[in-house]
């Protein structure tokens, strides 16, 4: 009988004592002096170390539905200029491409299905304007077109819109 009340004690003692309390090196783990930074935007992008900084960029679109340039990395808050060019060579019915900004939290599946029911407006639907930063014209073949916008410091994502596109032809852009 003894020995039935003396484990569940002993148990509850080696609990207790690998819990611990707050030692000093614990106290001094949680300074403010010591605590982390915050983490910058371009620090939660892989690879955006090895991209060159730059407010001037061109990114092509072509036929097997890809861009170019996949990361761009500019300056917060000073004008971005980015040429967007249609290197292909099918038809703009077939394979227009344009390049859209959003906004960091945009929901990318949901604003890709409502852009294929734009055609009228180049796939660019009136109902989420206001998740769109900047955006190219619809273009075909050998076509190019300028847009020029500011940002404040985030990671932005770029897409096509034109419809089926936006699944492959997507972007970052990190502005730091």
């Amino acid at each position: 009988m003894k020995k039935i009340f003396i484990a569940p004690i002993a148990a509850l003692a080696i609990g207790l004592a690998s819990c611990g309390g707050n030692t000093d090196s614990d106290k001094k783990e949680n300074t403010p002096s010591e605590e982390a930074a915050p983490v910058a935007p371009a620090a939660t992008v892989p690879g955006i170390e090895n991209v060159e900084l730059s407010n001037n960029w061109t990114v092509q679109g072509n036929d097997q539905m890809k861009f170019d340039v996949n990361l761009i990395r500019v300056k917060a808050g000073e004008p971005v200029e980015i040429t967007f060019k249609n290197a292909g060579e099918l038809p703009i019915e077939s394979m227009g491409h344009n390049l859209v900004v959003l906004k960091p939290t945009v929901d990318i599946p949901t604003f890709g299905g409502e852009a294929a029911g734009a055609p009228d407006n180049e796939y660019i639907p009136k109902s989420s304007l206001s998740s769109i930063i900047a955006h190219t014209k619809l273009l075909g073949p050998g076509q190019e077109d300028k847009i020029t916008f500011t940002l404040e410091a985030g990671v932005y994502p770029y897409i096509c819109s034109f419809p089926g596109h936006f699944g492959i032809m997507q972007g970052k852009i990190v502005a730091e």
